[in-house]
């Protein structure tokens, strides 16, 4: 995968849209923050939980891990050239329901009946 890939993913959900932050490309909901292209390769994105975060961690194998800067934070850095793209469409769905609006939600589950 690369970062065009999953903006397109991303982007199929009702109210993403790109932004920029800390000068990179990024993808909120709204004001709420979700992804960002941390470096070429490497994505920063957001967990709904830290318990969801460690176990991301712990059964990602190399395309998942934190540096020091994360390690108070709900957030995981991952490998695109190893992120399977079913498991990020999984994760990036569960953070971005626990972000998006109620309006958002209700959109994307009537589409998906």
């Amino acid at each position: 995968m690369d970062f065009n890939d999953i903006r397109a993913v991303a982007l199929e959900y009702p109210g993403v849209a790109d932004a920029v932050t800390h000068g990179t490309a990024s993808l909120k909901v709204g004001r709420h923050f979700l992804l960002r292209e941390r470096e070429p390769g490497i994505i920063a994105m957001q967990c709904v939980s830290m318990d969801d975060r460690d176990f991301i961690l712990e059964t990602g194998g190399d395309t998942f891990f934190i540096t020091d800067h994360y390690k108070d934070y709900p957030y995981v850095l991952a490998r695109l050239k190893t992120l399977d793209p079913a498991r990020f469409a999984h994760l990036f769905e569960a953070i971005w329901r626990a972000k998006a609006l109620k309006k958002h939600l209700k959109a994307y589950d009537a589409a998906a009946r």
